[in-house]
């Protein structure tokens, strides 16, 4: 058995930017088809006298740019926290024991 002690606040930040990216990527897709597909079902009516055009852009291609950068960001910084918590507190307890082979 070995002892994980600590972990490394950057590698965290990366690991958590990366999985979150993909998880933001993937509810990006999903939002932008749900929203192209949603447009004709709406007919005329767009919340606050939004556009067609502007409402598709927006929440379409946008939610693919914005969804993964967005919560990649958010994931990374939480992944952050709780590299620092889980120091903290492994210093106290001792650490994860976990068996490598």
């Amino acid at each position: 058995m070995a002892t994980l002690k600590r972990v490394g606040p950057g590698s965290a930040f990366k690991v958590g930017f990366a999985v979150y990216g993909i998880l933001g990527l993937i509810l990006g897709v999903i939002f932008a088809l749900i929203s192209l597909l949603g447009g004709p079902l709406l007919g005329g009516a767009f919340p606050l006298g939004a556009q067609p055009g502007v409402f598709r852009m927006f929440f379409g291609i946008g939610a693919v740019i914005m969804f993964p950068v967005c919560y990649g960001i958010i994931g990374g910084i939480g992944a952050v926290i709780l590299a620092l918590l889980y120091n903290l507190v492994a210093g106290w307890m001792g650490g994860l024991e976990v068996d490598i082979s």
